[in-house]
């Protein structure tokens, strides 16, 4: 997938806050290329390991299915993450923030492959609350893509749309929404992105 391609993956920015992070590496040859995407592709898809990966200081991260079950397997659409960020959590998330997996696509071409999995901000599957329980509003998303174009293999998230969900029911949940949502927006959360990315591409 060409680059213009894998953008149109990626939300138009329209409102609020957006985010860019990359990582890349370059490979002797075209084994070593293919065996560093293979093993980057492993560690996107398993979100369960993000946080012993690259120690996020400031969040951790479970995948759950559907229902809200905690797995320990590759993500696939449908799938949600349950974030742990650090200070009160709101009570429509049961203290966690969640998102759903709502896009997982690989695909190859003669120049190399790329895989995208795409989350958004959603209700908490273990209840009825259609509410959102996350700190931004759910027209926010996060893209995560690992590439290989020839011999180099990139890693990047960006985040889209990022504005703080302070139209909730509840509003200890906005005001907390709107502390952390603007904590992210002035950048306390590029050093935990960026260090995934530079552990997805990660040659130990």
């Amino acid at each position: 997938m060409k680059r213009k391609e894998m953008k149109k993956e990626i939300p138009k920015q329209e409102e609020g806050s957006e985010m860019d992070v990359f990582e890349k590496t370059l490979l002797k040859d075209e084994t070593e290329a293919n065996a560093c995407y293979a093993l980057a592709k492993k560690r996107l898809l398993e979100v369960f390991n993000w946080d012993e990966l690259c120690g996020f200081p400031s969040a951790t991260f479970t995948l759950t299915d559907a229902s809200g079950k905690t797995v320990k397997r590759a993500a696939m659409e449908g799938d949600h993450f349950k974030i742990n960020i650090p200070g009160p959590g709101t009570t429509t998330g049961d203290g966690f923030d969640w998102v759903v997996v709502e896009l997982i696509k690989e695909e190859q071409s003669s120049a190399g492959q790329t895989i995208i999995m795409r989350a958004r901000p959603a209700a908490n599957p273990l209840h009825l609350n259609p509410e959102t329980a996350h700190f931004f509003k759910d027209k926010a998303t996060s893209t995560f893509t690992v590439t290989r174009e020839g011999l180099e293999v990139r890693a990047e998230v960006h985040g889209r749309n990022e504005v703080p969900n302070s139209d909730t029911s509840v509003l200890i949940n906005n005001v907390r929404n709107v502390l952390v949502g603007w904590g992210a927006k002035i950048g306390f959360s590029y050093p935990q992105w960026k260090s995934l990315v530079t552990a997805l591409v990660n040659q130990k």
